[in-house]
């Protein structure tokens, strides 16, 4: 296994290799979901993106939102907030996966949840919220999307290769693509091998154009889930990356800019 996972390193590196040989800049960028308040794990995680110099996107749940959470980003620099929907609770349908923001709700009901999110996180974190909305499990219902820039997001972030750069006019889709973590075993871990091999899937494709090259390959934690292996591979990975000079690091701003 340990030879597997040296290898996989070992191509990882060969492929950020050939974007320098190309004079270009692979670009990446790191989302964490569900905070509300601080915790040891995540001062375990801002304790990473500070040594490693890898700026951080902390999607916030703004109604179960501490106060002492505010107080203890205060001076993260690298940290910037967006909003994770509004309960992060799940109103699918019978036959639906799980879906806050779409299901057994009405429009007018989701978007009227997500302006007060909006105006809770706008006012607690001032210039530190980057306006992007990261719907909870990853899925939206389209009619809402669509109705998303006049609440004031300029942005939303899934998971997954982008169909659209632009879903809706003025909005900015920029997805995250791996997940190291194994949901069907409480926050374990897919495997460094696994893992890698999405990374290098992704850049391979905007490499060659047949992905969009202007999207960032993002990374996607869960630092309350999340088990010591999947800890292990995160250190491990923000460490190559940053370490690597054809890997930049793109902030929530530079991108939503």
């Amino acid at each position: 296994m340990k030879t597997i996972s040296a290898k996989a390193w070992s191509w990882l590196g060969h492929e950020l290799d050939a974007w320098a040989e190309m004079d270009k800049s692979a670009h990446f960028w790191w989302r964490d979901d569900d905070a509300t308040r601080p915790t040891g794990a995540l001062d375990r995680l801002l304790g990473l993106s500070y040594n490693l110099d890898a700026p951080l996107a902390l999607a916030v749940i703004p109604a179960g939102l501490n106060p002492e959470l505010v107080d203890f980003l205060q001076n993260r620099t690298l940290t910037t907030v967006l909003q994770h929907g509004y309960t992060h609770e799940n109103h699918a349908i019978r036959g639906q996966r799980k879906l806050e923001l779409g299901g057994s709700r009405d429009s007018a009901r989701i978007i009227t949840d997500l302006k007060l999110g909006y105006q809770i996180l706008e006012q607690h974190f001032d210039e530190r919220f980057t306006p992007v909305l990261v719907p909870p499990w990853n899925r939206i219902n389209g009619k809402i999307v669509s109705c998303l820039r006049e609440i004031g997001f300029t942005g939303i972030s899934i998971m997954k290769v982008r169909r659209n750069a632009c879903p809706a006019p003025g909005l900015l889709q920029v997805n995250t693509h791996l997940d190291p973590v194994n949901w069907r075993h409480q926050g374990g871990f897919i495997g460094v091998f696994p893992a890698i091999a999405i990374l290098i899937q992704h850049l391979q494709a905007r490499r060659s154009g047949y992905r969009d090259i202007g999207e960032p390959t993002g990374i996607l934690t869960h630092h309350l889930v999340q088990n010591e292996a999947v800890w292990r591979f995160l250190e491990d990975l923000l460490h190559f990356l940053s370490n690597h000079p054809a890997a930049t690091w793109l902030d929530a701003p530079t991108i939503w800019k």
